[in-house]
């Protein structure tokens, strides 16, 4: 299942959704629509009474909420009780609130943004950086990200017409573009970074986001110049592109005289733009 995390604000509120590719549909954070709602100091507790209550009467909202992890105000993921569209509609008529209404027209708005987005890529791509300045990324490395996520698009459209399938496939090269150029394959890049399941690209720093992307870049130039056909063809693309940025990285190194593969991640080095509300989500 392909996801995108993202954080939409319904009267200055946030709150957290997740699109699903497969499903082709959003996943709202049960507790954020529960606290613009209703106001409600402890939007957790409300909605763990309302739940309860709910799965006495039989209700199927409550028996088939699912959970998906999402970020909090500590930049970290827990995982947390979501709803998509249709069940958010049968969650309001189970809220007294006088911002029922308004907010059905804010559900409406967000679907119909989606499919603006899936129109004109250009608009995700204007979302992407909202988001990111929102959860607070600096400028140039919100730059550096939206590069890496057009090369990406541009190198896995290359695997496609290679015949290449997505999931497996597409994860086996990605493991060796990376090792060649870092010396390490995603899983191990992750675990060096205490990583779980958050994006590694979010976590990288500029200079090794750069590399990345140079590493992708030129695994794409290479397929178009040799036009592999199949895995094992694609396999040796992908290593030839790795190791044009690890050359790169090994010559930025010698200069500074220390790696530049950081154990950094995204939450050592920024700090999300806090809400008066923010501090309830989780």
């Amino acid at each position: 299942m392909q996801e995108y995390n993202a954080i939409q604000l319904f009267e200055d509120r946030q709150i957290r959704v997740i699109w699903d590719d497969e499903q082709e549909k959003y996943f709202f954070s049960v507790v954020d629509v529960v606290q613009v709602l209703t106001d409600t100091p402890n939007a957790r507790k409300y909605w763990s009474v309302l739940k309860t209550r709910l799965k006495k009467e039989g209700s199927e909202l409550a028996t088939n909420c699912s959970q998906l992890k999402m970020p909090a105000a500590d930049g970290k993921k827990y995982l947390t009780d979501v709803a998509d569209t249709e069940q958010i509609l049968r969650l309001i008529q189970s809220i007294p609130s006088k911002k029922a209404e308004p907010f059905k027209l804010w559900l409406a708005e967000i679907g119909r943004q989606r499919i603006d987005q899936l129109q004109d890529p250009e608009l995700s791509i204007h979302q992407a950086i909202a988001d990111y300045r929102r959860l607070g990324y600096s400028d140039n490395w919100i730059n550096q990200r939206v590069k890496s996520i057009e090369t990406r698009k541009e190198l896995t459209d290359e695997w496609k017409r290679g015949g290449i399938q997505e999931g497996k496939e597409f994860a086996m090269l990605t493991d060796i573009i990376t090792k060649a150029w870092s010396g390490k394959t995603t899983r191990e890049y992750k675990r060096f970074k205490g990583l779980r399941k958050e994006n590694l690209r979010d976590n990288m720093t500029n200079l090794e986001l750069a590399l990345n992307t140079l590493a992708e870049a030129a695994t794409a130039e290479f397929s178009k110049q040799y036009n592999p056909k199949g895995m094992a063809a694609n396999q040796r693309v992908a290593k030839q592109g790795g190791n044009a940025a690890r050359v790169a990285r090994e010559n930025i190194e010698q200069g500074l005289g220390h790696s530049i593969i950081s154990p950094d991640k995204a939450s050592d080095y920024i700090h999300p733009i806090e809400d008066t509300k923010a501090k309830e989500l989780k």
